[in-house]
C-alpha cells in the first residue's frame, strides 16, 4: 500500500479528524452545560430542582408514565391512559412529548430517579446538536474541523436552548433536527443520497414534528440561498429544489402517524386561551438580544460572542464574493424579522400564536447565525476586517446599552468578547506555524467553554428570580410515600384510586400512580374538559387542565373508591408525608341505568346538582332557593343569576338564607367567581375567572339543626353568581344509590390497554354507563354485534343494551393513525422503489 504524499491528507485522516472534532463539540458542549448546572447546584449536580414549568407539570410525569409503560407497572398503553383525565387518548401525548429518541432512556433507571433521565435527553441532544452541527459546517465551506466545533458548541448552547429549550425536552429533538435537514439537502445540491437525506428528514419530524417543521423552514431557506449561489445552470438549480421538495413530502409521510394523530388530537382538544400578539420589541432591545447572558423577553438570537465577531466581520472580508455576502446577511435580516411579525410568527408556528412565547422559532435563526460565522471563518479573516467587526459589535453594544436585557452577565461576556478577538488576531498573525495554531485553536476552546459555561449559569440564575420559574414538586420524600400509599390502594378495573388533592405535578396521576382527573395537555380534548367541568370538577388554563372531584357523588359516578386527602379526622390511612388515603364505598367504571334514561341532547339540566343526579339516576339533593337577608333585591337576574352589590364595609358581596333538611351536607357551586364564601364560622376561598379558571363544588359543612344556613359571599369587583349555587346532599340517599348501581352492575370486568369488557346477568336491560369520557375513537359492541361509536350521559360513554344483552365490549384506537400509517406505507413503498431503481442503475454501471 502506498502511503499518502505529504501534502495530500488521506480520506481516512479527513473522515477520522472530522469524527473527532464532532465528539470534541459535543463533549465541550455537554461539559460546559454540567459544569453551569454543578456550580448552580441543580439537579443532578446539587439540590436545586430542575422541574420548572412544564419540565416539572408535564415533561417528568410523562417521562415516569413512560417508565411505567417500558416496565408494564401501569393501565393502559401507547393508545389510551386510564390514569389521566379518568381516562384519556395517550398516543398523541406520546407522539409529541415522549419521541425524541433519547427520551427511552427512562427505561434503564429507577422510577423515582426519573428526573435523572429527563435531564439526560436535554444533555444528549446538546452533544449530538453540536456533533452534527461540525459536519453540517464543512458541508458549507471546508476548514478547520477544530475551529467548527467551536462555533458547534455555540450553537449547541445558544440563547434558545437555555431560555426556551432546556424545559421541554421534546423540543432539543429540534436542535438535533437542523444539522440533521442541513446535511440532507446538502445531499441534494450535490445531487446524491436521496434515500438517506428522505430518512433523515422522517427522523427529524418523528422526534419533534413541531420543532422540525421550524427546522425544515430554516433550512430550507438556507437551501435556498446556497442555490442562488451555486454557479450551476437554471434547470440544474430547479432539479435542485425539486429533489429537496420530493425528499422532504417522502421524509415527512414516512412519519405521517405523528403528524395524522397529533392533528387530529389537537382539532378535538380544548381551544387554548386566545393569545394575541402585542407587537414586536424595540429595535435596541431586539439587537440586545444577540448578547449572550441575558433573559428578558423576545427572540432568543444569541449564539455567543465569537460567532456575533464573526457575523459582524463578514461584510468587511473581500475575498467573500459581494454577491454571497449581501445572501446570507439578507437571510440573517428576512429571518429576524419574520419572527416579530405578526403573519410570519403564524407561519412558522403552523397558524397559531403559542401560548407561551411567540419566538419559539428562533431556533432556526441560531443555525443560520452560527453558519454564516463559519462562513466568515473559513475565508482566514484578517486583522483589519476583524478589527471592523470588532467595532460594529462595539457600536452594537453601544446602542443597546439601556436595554433591560444587559445585566451584569451580559456585560461581563460582551468584555470577554475581547478574549476570541485577541486569539483570533494572533491565528491570522501566526497562521502558517502549526504549533502556535494548535496552541491558539486551544485557547479559543478554552475561551468558548468557560463563556458558554458561564452563559449557562446566568441565564439560570436570572431565570430563578422569577416566581413563575419555582420548581414544582415532582419526586421527594413525601411525593414517593404517597405514590406507595396509592399504590397499595390500586383496584383497578373494578374502581379508581384518585391521587388528589394536586401538591404536586399538573399531572399528578401520573406522577403517583391511580387514575385520577388531573391531566395537563395541548391535547385535553375538550369533550373530556366540558364533560368533568359539567359535572362539577375545578379546572385550569381554560379547560387545558382538568382537576379531579372533590364532591361525593361525582366520586360515585367514577367509580372512586379512594382518595388522596389532606383533611385531617378519623379514617383512612396515613402515610409519612400527612397524605390521607381515604375509603369509601363506590359502584363499579361500569354499571347499568334503567331503560328510558335521559342522555344527553334530550334537554339541558338546570343546575349541576341535576346533571350530577341525571348521570347517577337517583335524587341526592336538595336545592334550595337563595332569600337575601340584606335587604338586595329577592330575585336573580334573568340570564345571568345573582349580582354583587356594593357592600358598606368595602368591596362587594351578598348575604343570603336558605333552608336544608338538618345534617346534610352543603355545597357550594359557582365555578368562575373570584371572593370568599363564608358560612357557620367557616370561609372558603375563591379563585375562579370567566372560563379561564373554574372552581369545582366545594363543601361548606353541616346543615345546622335548624335547618337554616347563612351564607355571605363578598369579594374585591362586581360580579354575577349562578341562580342556585347551592345543594345539599343527602348522605342516606346517594349510599343506597351506591348500592343499587352496585347490585345491578357487571358480574365480570375486565380492562386491556385500550378497551373494556363488562359482563351481566342475562337479559340485562337499560343502558350501560362506562365512566370513562366519550372521546372521539371509543367504539362499543354489545353481545359481539358490530361496534358503533357510544352515546353520552353526562359527557360519559352510554350504551344501550335494548332488549337485553350479557356483554358490553368498548375499544378505543386513535383518530387519525389508520390514514397516517397508510399514508406511512405508500411513502415506505416510494422509497423503497427508488432506492431499488439506484440500485439497479448501480450495478449496471459495474457490470458495464
Amino acid at each position: 500500500m502506498t502511503p499518502p504524499t505529504p501534502t495530500a491528507r488521506s480520506p481516512f485522516r479527513r473522515v477520522t479528524g472530522e469524527t473527532a472534532a464532532a465528539w470534541s463539540a459535543a463533549l465541550l458542549s455537554m461539559g460546559a452545560y454540567c459544569l453551569a448546572m454543578a456550580v448552580h447546584g441543580t439537579y443532578p449536580f446539587g439540590g436545586r430542582s430542575r422541574a420548572v414549568n412544564d419540565l416539572g407539570n408535564q415533561l417528568v410525569p410523562f417521562h415516569a408514565r413512560l417508565w411505567d409503560l417500558m416496565h408494564g407497572n401501569t393501565t393502559g398503553d401507547l393508545y389510551f391512559n386510564w390514569s389521566s383525565g379518568y381516562g384519556t387518548p395517550f398516543l398523541g401525548d406520546f407522539f409529541t412529548y415522549l419521541m425524541n429518541p433519547f427520551s427511552w432512556l427512562v427505561g434503564v433507571f429507577p422510577r423515582h430517579l426519573v428526573e435523572l433521565p429527563v435531564f439526560l435527553v436535554t444533555l444528549f441532544s446538546i452533544g449530538l446538536a453540536s456533533g452534527l452541527m461540525t459536519l453540517f459546517l464543512g458541508r458549507l465551506h471546508p476548514g478547520s474541523p477544530w475551529l467548527r466545533a467551536l462555533l458547534a458548541v455555540c450553537f449547541g448552547l445558544s440563547a434558545w436552548t437555555v431560555s426556551d429549550g432546556f424545559a421541554d425536552p421534546m423540543w432539543m429533538w429540534g436542535l438535533v433536527a437542523l444539522p440533521l435537514l442541513g446535511i440532507a439537502y446538502d445531499w441534494c445540491l450535490r445531487r446524491r443520497r436521496w434515500v438517506a437525506g428522505t430518512l433523515l428528514v422522517a427522523v427529524s419530524w418523528a422526534g419533534n414534528f413541531y420543532t422540525a417543521a421550524m427546522a425544515t423552514l430554516g433550512m430550507a431557506l438556507v437551501l435556498l440561498v446556497r442555490v442562488c449561489l451555486d454557479a450551476r445552470a437554471g434547470r440544474e438549480r430547479l432539479d435542485t429544489l425539486l429533489r429537496a421538495a420530493s425528499m422532504t413530502l417522502t421524509g415527512v409521510l414516512l412519519a405521517a402517524p405523528v403528524l395524522t394523530v397529533s392533528l387530529r388530537a389537537s382539532r378535538a382538544a380544548q381551544p387554548a386561551p386566545v393569545r394575541v400578539y402585542e407587537g414586536p420589541p424595540s429595535v435596541a432591545h431586539y439587537l440586545a438580544q444577540l448578547l449572550p447572558g441575558g433573559l428578558s423577553e423576545g427572540p432568543r438570537v444569541s449564539v455567543g460572542m465569537l460567532p456575533l465577531l464573526l457575523i459582524a466581520t463578514l461584510p468587511f472580508i473581500r475575498r467573500v464574493p459581494l454577491r454571497e455576502r449581501s445572501c446570507w446577511l439578507f437571510l440573517i435580516a428576512v429571518m429576524a424579522g419574520s419572527f416579530v411579525w405578526a403573519p410570519t410568527i403564524l407561519l412558522w408556528h403552523g397558524g397559531a400564536i403559542p401560548n407561551g412565547s411567540p419566538y419559539r422559532a428562533s431556533l432556526a435563526l441560531t443555525a443560520v447565525l452560527v453558519s454564516v460565522a463559519w462562513l466568515a471563518l473559513a475565508r482566514e479573516p484578517g486583522r483589519r476586517e476583524l478589527l471592523c467587526g470588532a467595532g460594529v459589535v462595539l457600536l452594537l453594544i453601544l446602542f443597546v446599552r439601556h436595554s433591560p436585557h444587559l445585566s451584569r452577565g451580559p456585560w461581563l461576556l460582551a468584555a470577554a468578547g475581547l478574549a476570541p478577538l485577541v486569539l483570533l488576531l494572533a491565528l491570522d498573525r501566526y497562521r502558517r506555524r502549526r504549533g502556535a495554531r494548535a496552541a491558539l485553536t486551544a485557547a479559543l476552546a478554552g475561551t468558548v467553554f468557560l463563556t458558554s459555561a458561564y452563559t449557562v449559569f446566568n441565564t439560570t440564575a436570572i431565570r430563578d428570580t422569577y416566581a413563575w420559574w419555582t420548581p414544582k414538586r415532582t419526586y421527594d420524600r413525601e411525593s414517593l410515600a404517597a405514590y406507595g400509599l396509592l399504590k397499595s390502594a390500586d383496584d383497578w378495573p373494578a374502581s379508581r384510586t384518585d391521587p388528589g388533592p394536586h401538591e404536586y405535578a399538573n399531572n399528578d396521576p401520573m406522577l403517583l400512580a391511580g387514575q385520577g382527573g388531573s391531566y395537563y395537555s395541548s391535547y385535553v380534548p375538550a369533550r373530556t374538559a366540558r364533560a368533568l367541568h359539567g359535572l362539577g370538577a375545578g379546572w385550569y388554563i381554560q379547560g387545558r387542565h382538568t382537576l379531579s372531584f372533590t364532591d361525593p357523588v361525582s366520586r360515585a359516578i367514577m367509580g372512586i373508591s379512594s382518595y388522596a386527602d389532606r383533611r385531617t379526622g378519623p379514617g383512612g390511612l396515613t402515610g409519612p408525608g400527612g397524605l390521607t388515603r381515604r375509603t369509601v364505598p363506590a359502584p363499579p367504571i361500569v354499571t347499568v341505568r334503567p331503560p328510558g334514561t335521559r342522555l344527553d341532547g334530550a334537554g339541558a339540566d338546570a343546575t349541576v346538582f341535576a346533571r350530577q343526579e341525571r348521570v347517577l339516576g337517583a335524587r341526592v339533593y336538595e336545592v334550595p332557593r337563595l332569600r337575601p337577608s340584606d335587604g338586595s333585591p329577592p330575585e336573580p337576574t334573568a340570564g345571568r343569576g345573582w349580582a354583587l352589590v356594593p357592600d358598606p364595609r368595602g368591596g362587594f358581596g351578598r348575604t343570603f338564607t336558605a333552608r336544608c333538611t338538618p345534617g346534610t351536607e352543603a355545597y357550594w357551586y359557582a365555578p368562575w367567581f373570584s371572593g370568599r364564601v363564608g358560612t357557620q364560622g367557616r370561609t372558603v376561598e375563591s379563585f375562579g375567572r370567566q372560563s379561564m379558571t373554574g372552581k369545582g363544588l366545594t363543601a361548606l359543612g353541616r346543615v345546622p339543626a335548624d335547618g337554616t344556613l347563612t351564607v355571605r359571599v363578598t369579594s374585591e369587583r362586581r360580579q354575577h353568581l349562578p341562580p342556585s349555587p347551592l345543594g345539599c346532599l343527602n348522605e342516606t340517599a346517594l349510599d343506597r344509590a351506591v348500592g343499587h348501581l352496585r347490585s345491578t352492575g357487571p358480574r365480570e370486568l375486565r380492562a386491556g390497554g385500550h378497551s373494556i369488557e363488562a359482563v351481566f346477568a342475562s337479559g340485562t336491560k337499560g343502558t350501560a354507563v362506562v365512566s370513562v369520557p366519550a372521546t372521539s375513537g371509543w367504539q362499543c359492541a354489545v353481545d359481539g354485534a358490530q361496534a358503533t361509536g357510544p352515546r353520552r350521559l353526562g359527557g360519559l360513554i352510554a350504551v344501550d343494551l335494548g332488549d337485553g344483552a350479557t356483554g358490553l365490549r368498548c375499544s378505543f384506537r386513535p383518530p387519525g393513525l389508520r390514514l397516517g400509517l397508510a399514508l406511512s406505507a405508500a411513502a415506505a413503498a416510494a422509497l423503497l422503489l427508488v432506492a431499488g431503481a439506484s440500485a439497479l442503475r448501480t450495478r449496471r454501471r459495474a457490470v458495464r
